[in-house]
């Protein structure tokens, strides 16, 4: 009987461990996307996999002076996005990923680094909200911080 219970409550812990780890893999690969549709300038592919409703702000630090928030719309994102020059290279580098899951909603908090033409431009942290719907993961809002 100690044998049946050992193996039921196993099943259940890797069960879940495995859930966790499919749904993570998920999560990461919507904010991979996110990078290449910025990346190619391809709204389209930005779109597949920002909610409808998405939320994009930022909060700008800079030495010595009290810290500033922006907002912009995701219309507003997709234009700006649109209308980078192809020869201007953009990059992203993420220095980790921390997720958090409950149900259909997650976060993942990303510092990243990101350059212009292989140039540092600034780095921070970002702040990805997911929503689960029907069975995709969307991005639901993106807050970051811009240090220079």
């Amino acid at each position: 009987m100690k044998k049946i219970f050992f193996v039921f409550i196993f099943t259940i812990g890797f069960s879940k461990t495995t859930f966790a780890q499919t749904e993570e893999a998920q999560i990461k690969k919507t904010i991979e996307t996110f990078f290449e549709g910025m990346y190619k300038r391809d709204t389209i592919l930005l779109k597949s996999v920002l909610h409808k409703d998405c939320s994009l702000n930022s909060v700008n630090i800079k030495p010595n002076q009290a810290a500033s928030q922006k907002s912009e719309s995701m219309a507003g994102f997709l234009k700006s996005i649109s209308s980078i020059p192809a020869n201007v290279a953009l990059e992203e580098r993420l220095m980790g990923h921390k997720i958090q899951i409950d149900e259909a909603l997650a976060i993942d908090w990303t510092p990243y680094e990101f350059y212009v033409n292989q140039k540092l431009s600034h780095q921070g942290t970002n702040v990805f909200t997911l929503t689960k719907t029907e069975n995709t993961w969307k991005i639901f809002a993106i807050i970051d911080t811009r240090k220079r």
